[in-house]
């Protein structure tokens, strides 16, 4: 099975300290193997979240930075990212990874909506909340993300139009809707890693039905896609 090796932490942790090109460029044969191995976990990750859903495409991030707007201008990414799109316009959020020493993560949902979805979302929170409740208050589902949305991201009292007393301003307040779930790097080394990624994965599948539901209907429930 496909794991995470040591030597890409060690890459990984080493190119913090040396994030310059003559470093990478000494170290480049161990960067392209550990990127081959990587490559074989996003693979099996992918063949496993097709076995109930469809993932369109496996975007790998760069790890050269884009500084240009930058101040830090270190060339390299600390972390290894790769994001899997979900397929059809009727199959909204989205899965990520991230493989760094000390900070590994995977995440999932839908980040900064557009305006229109936002208000969407809100407004179906305020008009019923309860399943959206039910799904993120699941045993199963908080045992692997814990206290659910960041509060730091999210307007001081309501959104315009909203109510500051309403019982789900909690959820309406929001701005983006990730959860998350962080690694250790002897996790991340282990053998079943894969595995345990698509099963966290796959819990997210009733939050990202929902909010799909929500966000290609009208407020009477009406399909928006053509």
């Amino acid at each position: 099975m496909p794991a995470v090796l040591k030597t890409t932490l060690d890459f990984l942790n080493n190119l913090k300290e040396n994030n310059h090109r003559d470093w990478m460029t000494d170290h480049k044969k161990t960067y392209l193997s550990s990127e081959s191995a990587l490559k074989e976990l996003y693979a099996y990750i992918e063949n496993k979240l097709n076995e109930d859903d469809e993932i369109e495409k496996v975007k790998l991030f760069r790890i050269n930075r884009d500084v240009r707007f930058s101040k830090d201008k270190t060339p390299y990414n600390i972390h290894r990212s790769v994001s899997f799109i979900r397929g059809g316009a009727h199959r909204r959020g989205g899965y990520y990874l991230r493989i760094e020493s000390g900070n590994s993560l995977i995440a999932g949902g839908f980040f900064n909506p557009e305006p229109a979805d936002l208000k969407r979302i809100r407004t179906e929170f305020q008009m019923d909340a309860s399943e959206i409740q039910e799904i993120l208050n699941d045993k199963a589902f908080q045992k692997v993300y814990g206290n659910i949305f960041d509060q730091s991201n999210a307007v001081k009292t309501a959104p315009k139009g909203f109510d500051k007393n309403d019982p789900n301003i909690d959820l309406i307040r929001l701005k983006t809707f990730i959860v998350k779930k962080t690694f250790t790097d002897e996790e991340v080394m282990r053998d079943d890693f894969g595995d345990v990624v698509a099963k966290s994965f796959k819990l997210l599948r009733p939050y990202f039905d929902y909010m799909s539901d929500v966000l290609t209907t009208d407020l009477n429930g009406e399909s928006l896609l053509k």
